[in-house]
């Protein structure tokens, strides 16, 4: 695993951290950030889920029993998902048609 850090905090971990414990330095704080992260999360959703709003708005798609009326298109037609250009699309970007054979 390769990452990039800003200098100054690069030369500060050098200079604070001896070469044995870096890893290790680096895991813990790793887990503490993500650890906190979880529980930022948690409370958010423990917080939503008390909102009688929220509570609500559950409840009626909970409601929603029927079937949709349109099926979902097959993902299975193997199309791009870019596809191509329109023809008139450069009209959104300058209002120069693109010249045949140019890099516009």
């Amino acid at each position: 695993m390769t990452f990039t850090l800003p200098e100054d905090l690069a030369r500060q971990f050098v200079r604070r951290v001896p070469a044995r414990e870096r890893s290790r330095y680096l895991a813990e704080a790793l887990h503490e950030k993500l650890s906190a992260r979880d529980r930022v999360l948690v409370e958010s959703c423990a917080a939503a889920n008390a909102d009688p709003e929220v509570r609500a708005i559950e409840k009626e798609f909970d409601a929603i029993t029927e079937e949709a009326s349109e099926p979902w298109p097959s993902s299975s037609t193997g199309r791009n998902l870019v596809g191509k250009a329109r023809p008139h699309a450069w009209r959104r970007n300058s209002q120069n048609p693109p010249v045949s054979g140019s890099d516009n």
